[in-house]
């Protein structure tokens, strides 16, 4: 049975701890590949300004380029929003229906699954891992755990990446204020940042991104 990750995010922009985490989740389930699905409009979103879908992909797949087990998937991008978590691992489960699918997200995420679309569903079709930081208070997390019942419970994987300290909305806000990126994302989505003008308070709502795909 293949064992594959599903990294759900909104990568605005991605950086080192999303990959960290990824690579971590790889190591302690044994899984074949990570394939980053970047979220097209999350709806608990709805209303923020988040970076065009294009340039978020472009930039998760510079990001994943050196990885032999990443992956990027257009599958949220390609639907029509809003982007349902369970509608994309609905079209994961089809495409790979003997596959152990693992769903890897953080879990401040976790913690509102309660309100996602169908939450007994989602972890129906996958399980999920609720990466968290060292230090990170676990009593919520584990509430949530006991809300979704026993079954359910068993398929909420908790695992403790140190680099999840980094947060995008940090970083977009380094970058408006012009302080450095460096060491905090790879150095092509650092180059594409500044190349595009991304998250500065200059720039126009993002702009037209190159077609890029894998």
């Amino acid at each position: 049975m293949p064992s594959i990750g599903l990294m759900g995010g909104t990568f605005d922009p991605i950086h080192l701890g999303h990959l960290v985490a990824a690579d971590a989740a790889r190591h302690a389930l044994g899984l074949e590949r990570v394939i980053f699905v970047p979220a097209g409009q999350p709806p608990h979103k709805a209303g923020r300004d988040i970076t065009p879908a294009e340039h978020r992909f472009a930039m998760t797949l510079l990001a994943t380029l050196d990885h032999p087990a990443f992956e990027v998937s257009r599958a949220e991008l390609d639907r029509p929003a809003p982007s349902y978590t369970i509608d994309t691992l609905r079209q994961f489960r089809a495409a790979h229906p003997d596959a152990d699918l693992w769903f890897i997200t953080g879990a401040d995420a976790i913690l509102e699954i309660l309100t996602w679309r169908e939450p007994q569903e989602l972890l129906a079709h996958a399980r999920f891992v609720a990466a968290t930081r060292p230090g990170y208070p676990l009593r919520r997390l584990q509430a949530v755990q006991e809300a979704l019942g026993p079954a359910s419970r068993e398929r909420i994987r908790i695992l403790e990446v140190p680099a999840l300290a980094i947060a995008s909305r940090d970083l977009r806000e380094r970058v408006r204020t012009g302080r450095p990126i460096r060491y905090l994302v790879p150095r092509e989505v650092e180059a594409y940042i500044h190349k595009m003008g991304l998250y500065r308070e200059s720039a126009a709502a993002g702009g037209a991104a190159p077609a890029v795909r894998p």
